[in-house]
This record gives C-alpha cells, sequence and structure tokens, in this order.
C-alpha cells in the first residue's frame, strides 16, 4: 500500500490511515447500489480513456502544426524571420505546443510587429487604469481572449517553475504583498517582453543571461 501511495505521488494518506479507512465496516446498501455505483464507474473510466485519447491526438497535432510553420521555406527575409517565430518561443521556459499555439493565434499580430505592449494588453497581464478629478483606479483588465490570458498565465506559472531569474522576480512580488495571480501576470509582462527582444535579434532564450531591472 505505502508503494502505490508512493507511486501515485498521493500525500494526503499514509498507508496506515488508508488501511484503517478500508477495514472499516462496510457502508449498509440496498440490493443492486453496488452493481449500480461499479456498473457507472466504468463508464466514466472509458469517457477518461476516450478523452485522453483524443488529448494525446491533439497534442500530437499541434506539434506537427507548429513544426509545420516552422520549417516553412522563407522566400523574403521577413518571412524568414517570422518563420523563426515558433522556434524562437518555443525555447522559453513554460512555452509548450498549448502555450505556443495560443501565441501565434490569438496574439499573430502583435508577434509579428514584435509589439510586447500590445501583447502585454492581448494576454491581460498589464492592468488598466481608470483616472477623474480625484480618483486613480488601477484594476485588472478583463477585456482580453481567454485562451491567450490562461496561456500566459500558464506559462508564467511553469517558468516559475523552471527559470530562476521568473522565480526571483515572483518571490520578490510575493513578499511585497502581491497575490500569486498577480504575481504570475508581473512574471508573464516580464517574458513578453523578453520575447519579443529575442524576436527582434533572432536570438534564442539564454536562461544565463542577467536580466535587466523591471518593474512591477
Amino acid at each position: 500500500m505505502a508503494k502505490l501511495l508512493k507511486q501515485s505521488k498521493v500525500k494526503k494518506w499514509t498507508a496506515e490511515t488508508l488501511l484503517a479507512q478500508l477495514r472499516r465496516p462496510p457502508i449498509a446498501a440496498a440490493a443492486g447500489v453496488t452493481e449500480a455505483c461499479v456498473a457507472y464507474c466504468q463508464l466514466i473510466l472509458a469517457r477518461l480513456r476516450l478523452v485522453m485519447e483524443q488529448m494525446k491526438n491533439a497534442m500530437k497535432q499541434l506539434e506537427r502544426l507548429c513544426s509545420a510553420v516552422a520549417e516553412l521555406p522563407p522566400p523574403t527575409e521577413s518571412v524568414g524571420e517570422q518563420c523563426r517565430a515558433p522556434e524562437i518561443l518555443r525555447s522559453m521556459p513554460g512555452v509548450g505546443p498549448i502555450v505556443l499555439a495560443a501565441l501565434l493565434s490569438e496574439g499573430h499580430d502583435a508577434i509579428m510587429r514584435r509589439d510586447a505592449q500590445a501583447l502585454r494588453a492581448l494576454a491581460g497581464v498589464v492592468p488598466v487604469t481608470r483616472r477623474t478629478g480625484k480618483q486613480y483606479l488601477v484594476v485588472m483588465r478583463q477585456a482580453c481572449p481567454h485562451r491567450l490570458r490562461t496561456a500566459v498565465y500558464h506559462w508564467a506559472r511553469v517558468a516559475v517553475l523552471h527559470d530562476f531569474h521568473s522565480r526571483d522576480r515572483y518571490s520578490a512580488l510575493r513578499k511585497r504583498g502581491h497575490s500569486h495571480a498577480r504575481a504570475l501576470r508581473s512574471v508573464g509582462s516580464r517574458l513578453i517582453g523578453v520575447a519579443c527582444a529575442m524576436l527582434q535579434t533572432g536570438e534564442l532564450f539564454d536562461g544565463d543571461r542577467t536580466p535587466q531591472a523591471a518593474t512591477a
């Protein structure tokens, strides 16, 4: 039992507590309830297997599409730079096939222009400022594509786990009192700036390069 829990990475239960729960007297149920529950669980398992298979096929299709875009022949210099965008973006920490597909589809125009500010606004990582004669209010940007916002959120989340510059920035923002989501939006804003700078120079990501000082 302990080996099974370790393989499944279950930390909520220990082998002793789980065995104690399993050895408790069974719940009294009417005839046929157990069989019905088993049949329903089997139905759910079949659906889950189908969904997992569809997700695997979708991931393979995304990989093929991204590879096809990267391998397009560059008839002109500008088109050649555009064709390198998938390769450059994919070199960044946190960018997988789903994030890359969202960036290339939802933020295509901003990426082709290397417009970091436009891409930040599309991703919802920069706030909206509302100013009147006596009031100054900064609120979270809501008017943005949901898929791109979610993609940049997970991009920043994974980058915090694998890139020490992003992790340091996230930790500094959390110490200043920012929430988890607010800190990730700031990390995402920085990553978008780095990505657009890389697209302008045509360089791949270098994790050892010292980042410039950034403001929240």
